[in-house]
């Protein structure tokens, strides 16, 4: 076996339907005037107006994820490190037909 370095993507893919955007951009504007967030008068002003403005929720569901959150999926697993994380979140037009279908099972 080589000592080179193996690298895995894991791609996970959630769809989730906002039932209330005004309370989302609310819970996000918390987090972003909370004391403990780490963000400069400046940039505590122009989150708060990017999240504010996009009526899609996406931005503020952004902010209320927490990183730690999403490497759990992997934290039990003893085999691996976690190297990146990217997370995205943006508008979409709804679960796609076969997902409605499907059964959310592991294979």
């Amino acid at each position: 076996m080589s000592d080179e370095p193996k690298f895995l993507r894991l791609t996970v893919e959630l769809t989730v339907e906002v039932l209330d955007v005004d309370a989302l951009q609310a819970a996000a504007l918390a987090e972003i005037r909370h004391p403990d967030a780490d963000l400069t008068a400046e940039e505590r002003t122009e989150q708060a107006e990017l999240v504010s403005s996009d009526e899609t929720g996406a931005s503020a569901l952004q902010w209320l994820i927490e990183p730690d959150h999403v490497l759990q999926l992997v934290d039990h697993i003893n085999e691996i490190e976690p190297r990146e994380a990217v997370l995205g979140v943006e508008p979409s037009e709804g679960p796609s037909e076969d997902e409605d279908e499907e059964e959310h099972d592991h294979a």
